[in-house]
């Protein structure tokens, strides 16, 4: 499902799918087979799942929605769920712009951000941010993207 915005990035499920790809085969995670559904909303949207699900009322660039159980059903019918990631389009433009950054790579970083959260990883401390951000620029790297955390200082 997308969100009529994101017309205007005909590419945006190719570079999301290679991101995901690349993140999948960069990380220890039982996720083989397993399956995410990725939302291209805008900011209106992401704005209200924002307020509906963690009580912020503003939009952000990237939301994640753990499966509960990321099992398979018993019978076996149906695949393995990891969760839901939304990406706003009006936001992701406004910060690549912001930083100088191409749209494709950072639309890559959010998508990658987005696993992330899925399987497991977050950012609420400090050592568990630089956990994920490391792991985040180890991704990007092997997509040929740069590291997006780089120009920035590092608090000890």
């Amino acid at each position: 499902m997308a969100a009529d915005c994101w017309h205007e990035a005909p590419d945006a499920e190719a570079v999301i799918r290679r991101a995901i790809v690349t993140a999948a085969g960069s990380v220890d995670a039982d996720i083989g087979g397993a399956e995410l559904a990725i939302m291209l909303t805008d900011d209106s949207t992401i704005r209200a799942l924002n307020r509906d699900w963690r009580g912020h009322d503003n939009p952000t660039n990237v939301l994640s929605f753990p499966a509960r159980s990321p099992t398979a059903d018993k019978a076996g019918n149906a695949p393995r769920l990891l969760g839901d990631i939304a990406i706003a389009y009006e936001t992701l433009c406004r910060e690549a712009d912001h930083e100088g950054k191409p749209f494709n790579h950072h639309l890559s970083h959010l998508a990658i951000h987005g696993f992330l959260h899925l399987i497991g990883y977050d950012h609420e401390d400090d050592d568990d941010a630089e956990v994920m951000e490391a792991r985040e620029a180890e991704i990007l790297a092997r997509l040929g993207i740069p590291d997006p955390y780089a120009d920035r200082e590092r608090v000890d």
